[in-house]
C-alpha cells in the first residue's frame, strides 16, 4: 500500500470525537476550495473526481433503500414524506444518496402501497397516491434535484428482494444479460433530463451492479475477475462469469445514451484465492482494469463493514489501525493512493451504538469503523456512502420515525467530519393552506366480494394552496360517530376506496370526510352494504414462505413465515422440509428446530404456535453452513399437510 507523504497511520485507535476539533479546522481549507458540490456531470483524472470546470468533488452519500425489495418502494414513507426525508439528507451534509433498485422494479413496476398519507402534521406523501414504482421514483428523484443532491442509482439484484443476489451474478434465468442492460438503458434515458435549478444532472452515477461474488450457490459459479487463478485465469471469454468483461458491455450501452455519467464498477469477493467482503476484492483491476469508450468515466467501488456482520480473519485480538489501512490497501485503497483511478467505498456501517461506534478494544466493531472513518479522513481522494438512511435498519442513521434528529448524534459528528460542504438552493416560499375543504356528498356502498366493499363519492373542490385527501370510517352499526377507533383508511387521494378488510355476510356502514392542512370537514352522509356469503375453505392449508436473508462462504441466514390457509385455527405446528443441497442448519430462533440428515423439522414455541385462519406466523429465523451449493428448499409440510 502506498501511503501519501506527510500522513500518519495511526498505530493505537484514538476516539475520533478527541481529534474531530482540530479535523474540522483543517476540512475547510482543504474542502471548501476543492470539495463544492461540484457544476454539471462528474468525470475522472487519476485518483479524482471533477466536476464541469475541472474542480474537484467528493461523494459523501447516503443509502436509501427500499426499491429494490418487495415494497418497490424506498422505505420510511410511512412514517414522513418524501419531501421532509430528503430535506433531512440536504441538512444531514450528504450531497448524493445511493438508490438502490432491483430489475423487477424496472421491468414490473407495481403500485407502491407500504407507505402512509396522513402525518402527524397532515397529509404525506400525497402525490405518490396511485403511482407504481418507477413513477414514485420519478417524483423522488426530481424532489431530490431541487434540493441540489445528486443521485447515484445502484443495481441492487435481480428479482426484488433483500440483500444482494445469491448466485453472485449480474443476471439469472428470469432476468439475463440483455435485460440487465436493457433496463439500465430504460433508466438513463427517463433520468437524462432531470436537473436541479441551475441546470445541473440529478442523476451523476451508475453503480451497475451490487456486491457481484465469486462463492455463489454452487461454489465458485459466480462473478470473477480476469486473471483469477482460482477459476482457470477468469478469461474474457467466460462470459457467464467475467464481471470486467460483462461491466464493459453494460458501460458501452449506457455511455451511448449519456456518456457523461460517471460508470462504478464493484469488485469481486475473492481473488486468486484471497477472499474478503462481497463486492470488495479489487485486487484484480490493477493488472486487469476496465477500458470504456468514453474515457475518464469510471469509478471502482468497494464495500467494507465490521466484525458485526462477519468475523473475518483480519478481526482479532492484534487489529489496529494500521493493519486495517493494510487490508484496505491491499484489497481496494491502492487504486487510489497509488493515484490509479477513484474508489468509492459505496456501503459501510455501525450500529448506533457507542462501543460499535468508538472503541479501543482490538478486533472490536467500534475500532473499525473509527479507525475507517479516520482513513477516509486522511485520504480525501477515496469517495463514500454510508449505509443506511433507514431507520428500521440496525445501521440506520435515522430512528424509526425518520425526523430529522439522527438516531446517533455521535455517529453523525463522525461522518460530519469527513462530508463536503454542498450548495443549498434556497427553498421556495411555501403559501399556507388556509381553508378546510367542503363536506364529501354522493357516498355510494356497493359489495364487490365477500370481502371487499367498493365505495365512491364525489371528489370536493381543492382550496388555494392546499392539498386534499380523504379519510374512510366503517361500523357495523347503523348509524355511529366517525372517529379514529373506526377509522380504516386515510390520505386517499381520489374519490373511491376499495374496503378489502370486510368479513363475509356483514352489513357495513361508512362515512368519508376531507382533510388538508387547514383541517378536516364535517362528515358525510352514510352510506351502507352487505358482503355475501365466502367461498369454502379447505379446513387445514398453508402456504410458506422461504427468503434467503444473507450469504457468505460457507454460510447463510434464512427466513421463514408460515400463513394458515386454511379455516381451521392451529394451536401449535410443526413445519418440515428438506434441503436439497446438503445445508446445515446450527442456529434457530423462534422455533426448535432439529435436523436429520437433509430433513429439517422445526416446531412452535409457546408463544408462537396458534395461527388464526388467514393470519401469517413469521419472524421464524436460522443461520446455517453449505458446501458445493445453496438451493432454496421447495417442499414444505405443515402438520403433516402438504403447503402451497
Amino acid at each position: 500500500m502506498k501511503i501519501p507523504q506527510n500522513r500518519a497511520i495511526l498505530s493505537t485507535p484514538v476516539p475520533l470525537h478527541h481529534i474531530l476539533a482540530a479535523l474540522l479546522l483543517l476540512l475547510p481549507a482543504i474542502t471548501q476550495a476543492a470539495f463544492a458540490q461540484g457544476t454539471g456531470y462528474w468525470h475522472t483524472s487519476g485518483a479524482q473526481i471533477l466536476d464541469a470546470n475541472n474542480k474537484t468533488v467528493r461523494i459523501a452519500a447516503v443509502n436509501w433503500y427500499g426499491f429494490e425489495t418487495t415494497d418497490q418502494l424506498a422505505h420510511g414513507l410511512w412514517a414522513q414524506d418524501y419531501h421532509t426525508i430528503l430535506a433531512t439528507i440536504q441538512a444531514e451534509g450528504f450531497n448524493t444518496i445511493r438508490i438502490p433498485f432491483s430489475n423487477q422494479m424496472v421491468e414490473s413496476p407495481m403500485t407502491v402501497s407500504n407507505l402512509n398519507f396522513t402525518g402527524p402534521a397532515g397529509p404525506i406523501n400525497t402525490d405518490l397516491k396511485g403511482l407504481n414504482a418507477l413513477q414514485a421514483l420519478d417524483k423522488i428523484i426530481a424532489a431530490a434535484g431541487k434540493l441540489g443532491l445528486r443521485v447515484i442509482l445502484d443495481n441492487h439484484r435481480s428479482e426484488a428482494g433483500n440483500s444482494n443476489e445469491p448466485n453472485g451474478l449480474w443476471y439469472t434465468s428470469a432476468y439475463p444479460e440483455s435485460s440487465w442492460i436493457a433496463d439500465w438503458v430504460t433508466l438513463i434515458t427517463r433520468y437524462k433530463s432531470y436537473a436541479d435549478t441551475s441546470g445541473n444532472p440529478t442523476v451523476i452515477g451508475v453503480d451497475l451492479r451490487n456486491e457481484p461474488h465469486l462463492i455463489g450457490n454452487s461454489g465458485y459459479s459466480g462473478s470473477c475477475w480476469t486473471g483469477d487463478t482460482s477459476v482457470s485465469g477468469c478469461p474474457s471469454t467466460n462470459t457467464a462469469q467475467n464481471w470486467p468483461a460483462a461491466a464493459t458491455r453494460a458501460a458501452t450501452a449506457i455511455q451511448k445514451v449519456n456518456p457523461g455519467l460517471l460508470v462504478i464498477v464493484e469488485g469481486t469477493d475473492c481473488y486468486n484465492g484471497d477472499c474478503g467482503w462481497q463486492g470488495a476484492n479489487l485486487e484484480g483491476a490493477g493488472k486487469y482494469p476496465l477500458s470504456l469508450p468514453t474515457a475518464n468515466q469510471l469509478v471502482y467501488s468497494a464495500h467494507d463493514y465490521g466484525p458485526d456482520l462477519w468475523g473475518q480473519s483480519w478481526f482479532n485480538g492484534s487489529t489496529s489501525a494500521a493493519s486495517l489501512a493494510t487490508t484496505w490497501g491491499k484489497f481496494w485503497a491502492y487504486l487510489s493512493t497509488g493515484n490509479n483511478a477513484p474508489v468509492w467505498v459505496g456501503e459501510f456501517g455501525t450500529t448506533n451504538s457507542v462501543s460499535d461506534i468508538e472503541s479501543n478494544t482490538p478486533g472490536s466493531q467500534g475500532q473499525w469503523f473509527q479507525s475507517l472513518i479516520n482513513f477516509l479522513g486522511n485520504n480525501p481522494n477515496i469517495q463514500w456512502s454510508y449505509w443506511a438512511l433507514n431507520g428500521e435498519d440496525s445501521f440506520g442513521l435515522l430512528d424509526s420515525n425518520y425526523d430529522a434528529t439522527p438516531a446517533s448524534a455521535l455517529k453523525e459528528q463522525l461522518l460530519a467530519s469527513i462530508q463536503s460542504p454542498h450548495a443549498i438552493n434556497p427553498p421556495t416560499p411555501v403559501v399556507p393552506c388556509t381553508k378546510i375543504p367542503a363536506t364529501p356528498a354522493g357516498l355510494k356502498a356497493a359489495a364487490a366480494s365477500a370481502s371487499s366493499i367498493t365505495l365512491a363519492w364525489t371528489a370536493v373542490a381543492t382550496p388555494a394552496n392546499c392539498t386534499v385527501a380523504y379519510n374512510v370510517y366503517r361500523s357495523t352499526a347503523a348509524t355511529f360517530t366517525a372517529a379514529a377507533s373506526n377509522q380504516i383508511a386515510s390520505g386517499i387521494t381520489a374519490a373511491s376506496y376499495a374496503d378489502s378488510t370486510a368479513a363475509a355476510k356483514t352489513r357495513y356502514t361508512y362515512l368519508v370526510k376531507a382533510s388538508d392542512a387547514a383541517g378536516t370537514s364535517a362528515t358525510s352522509a352514510a352510506a351502507s352494504a352487505t358482503t355475501p356469503a365466502a367461498p369454502a375453505l379447505p379446513a387445514v392449508a398453508c402456504h410458506v414462505t422461504y427468503q434467503m436473508v444473507s450469504q457468505w462462504p460457507g454460510g447463510f441466514q434464512g427466513a421463514i413465515s408460515i400463513q394458515n390457509t386454511g379455516t381451521t385455527p392451529l394451536a401449535s405446528w410443526t413445519l418440515g422440509f428438506s434441503f436439497p443441497s446438503g445445508q446445515t442448519i446450527s442456529n434457530a430462533w423462534n422455533t426448535n428446530a432439529t435436523q436429520k440428515s437433509a430433513a429439517i423439522t422445526m416446531t412452535s414455541m409457546a408463544y408462537n404456535g396458534a395461527i388464526a385462519p388467514a393470519a401469517t406466523q413469521s419472524g421464524i429465523g436460522f443461520v446455517g453452513s453449505w458446501t458445493s451449493a445453496n438451493t432454496n428448499p421447495t417442499n414444505f409440510t405443515l402438520n403433516g399437510v402438504t403447503c402451497k
